[in-house]
């Protein structure tokens, strides 16, 4: 089963504070009163989410992008691929939005990387959003707690991983083969491991074949720099409604992130959400019910 994205309403690049472009896609209905942002996690790309966020286009306006270097953006000179410029972007992204499409109520909705980075944008920079649902964010603690030295070392193995990857194909058929051999991805909709390999791919003219947009020495930076964030915050730093809607720490063998976001959301006194049996790209492995965890949350505190 091959997925194919939609035509977008509008595009339009923003040019973030280094210079850095950022492609915005507008899709879904554009008269629906609550703007919708999406973003992807580490390594991945935006388009390779399709299964969860487009249908979300029949009731919202949805503005979807990419992370800096990911996906449809080109790679920065220099890519300053870190999370304080991430969260910048952040503030850019918002304003450059507001200011071309005019106010409505806006919801971030955010996975992994980008969560993280949302985390620090509204409790560091400024709570643009009338709210928050991260999924699934690889929250840290600071050094002492019991799931400290858990995190990091799930960050150091990611780190080895993504410096020793594979960065070129002759087709991208070849990664979606490895993205499904996978134990942790191989739970994923039909048709999603295609199109996220042909997401983070891009034609390579000099070398014949296909080549990673975002070079896995980026990605391995982008591991290890989570660890010294010390961003564990509680839900009342934000100025505003966040939901946190995790992996299942339930599982046989749950992944580090699902316990993680169990330990912050106790801790933390947040609105939160399991996705049973689902792991790390769990808008992947249960896109409705992950469509479901935003609605109804949304419900919950009067927004729609």
């Amino acid at each position: 089963m091959s997925l194919e994205l939609p035509q977008p309403i509008e595009e339009f690049d923003l040019a973030m504070d280094d210079g850095a472009v950022i492609r915005i896609r507008r899709y879904g209905d554009r008269q629906a009163p609550v703007r919708l942002f999406i973003s992807n996690g580490n390594g991945f790309a935006v388009d390779g989410y399709l299964p969860f966020w487009g249908p979300l286009g029949k009731n919202f306006d949805l503005i979807v992008f990419d992370q800096r270097n990911h996906g449809r953006n080109g790679l920065g000179d220099p890519p300053n691929h870190d999370y304080p410029h991430m969260a910048a972007d952040l503030e850019t992204i918002f304003i450059g939005v507001t200011e071309r499409l005019g106010s409505k109520v806006n919801v971030g909705a955010f996975h992994s990387m980008s969560g993280r980075a949302a985390m620090k944008h509204a409790t560091e920079i400024g709570w643009r959003w009338d709210a928050l649902v991260l999924f699934d964010p690889p929250n840290i603690p600071r050094p002492g707690h019991a799931v400290h030295e858990l995190m990091c070392k799930f960050e150091n193995r990611l780190d080895e991983w993504a410096k020793s990857r594979r960065s070129h194909y002759d087709d991208p058929m070849e990664l979606a083969a490895e993205y499904a051999g996978l134990r942790a991805h191989a739970g994923w909709a039909d048709g999603t491991h295609e199109l996220m390999a042909r997401s983070v791919l891009r034609r390579d003219n000099e070398n014949g074949g296909w080549s990673l947009v975002f070079p896995g020495e980026l990605e391995g930076i982008t591991y290890l720099s989570n660890i010294p964030m010390n961003l564990w915050p509680n839900s009342d730093e934000y100025g505003g409604p966040v939901k946190l809607v995790g992996a299942d720490p339930d599982v046989e063998r749950p992944g580090p992130t699902a316990i993680a976001n169990k330990a912050l959301a106790e801790e933390g006194g947040y609105a939160y959400e399991i996705i049973q049996g689902a792991g790390h790209m769990l808008q992947l492995e249960e896109p409705e019910a992950c469509r479901k965890a935003v609605t109804s949350f949304l419900e919950e505190i009067g927004i729609v």
